[in-house]
């Protein structure tokens, strides 16, 4: 078959739109939903959590649940739905995988997001929310970190409000109180990839260091008070 110079020019016009709009076309084809940047370096949570450990735990599992979940919804009516919805929903209707996905990626969110602006103490309402729940900021800690110490396996031990009152509640695996239709106000990750390359068995004081020397808690308590 013979081409006449128009056939040919068409055809590489239509393969030069292919490679300059290919880019584009995947960038529509990926799933909605977008990991948040780090709101700081990877070593701006050293000593008590390494950069080395901010890597591997943000670069490679946080963003390997969004990836996971962007596959998983591709498709589905979750596509169309925010995060916390899908976090929701998926429990609700026993979609057990697209659950622990979205509800790791929302986790993580709230995680890397609790630490920013580096570690302050709780005020106002916020702590007086505390003192009448647990009998004072330091009970709180201590109580957080023993149950951290209580979750079997993986997990999260979390700052709960659920109505006018503050609780702690250790949830293993992807568990969150947001799929409970509770607040979550801080969440701890005692994943071993949150802290064995620093801490190794240790979890206890992995947990302690971080409640103690990186939450802000004033972010904390406008979660509290929104």
């Amino acid at each position: 078959m013979q081409m006449n110079r128009r056939h040919v020019l068409a055809l590489s016009g239509a393969a030069a739109a292919t490679i300059l709009f290919a880019p584009a076309i995947r960038a529509r084809a990926a799933a909605p939903f977008k990991q948040p940047e780090l709101p700081y370096a990877e070593g701006g949570l050293a000593p008590v959590i390494s950069a080395r450990t901010v890597g591997l735990h943000y670069g490679k599992h946080h963003a390997g649940y969004f990836k996971k979940l962007n596959t998983l919804v591709d498709k589905t009516p979750y596509a169309d739905l925010p995060l916390e919805e899908v976090v929701v929903r998926a429990k609700k209707d026993g979609d057990t995988a697209i659950f622990n996905n979205a509800a790791q990626a929302w986790n993580h969110n709230l995680y890397w997001q609790q630490f920013k602006g580096g570690s302050a103490a709780p005020k106002g309402a916020f702590l007086q929310a505390i003192e009448k729940d647990f009998g004072g900021f330091d009970e709180l800690k201590k109580k957080m970190t023993a149950e951290g110490d209580n979750v079997f396996g993986t997990g999260w031990v979390w700052l709960v409000k659920d109505g006018d009152k503050l609780s702690i509640a250790g949830m293993q695996d992807a568990g969150d109180p947001l799929a409970e239709g509770k607040k979550a106000l801080l969440g701890i990750d005692v994943w071993e990839h949150a802290y064995y390359l620093d801490y190794e068995n240790r979890r206890p004081e992995h947990v302690a260091a971080v409640l103690g020397k990186l939450v802000n808690w004033e972010f904390v308590g406008e979660q509290f008070q929104a």
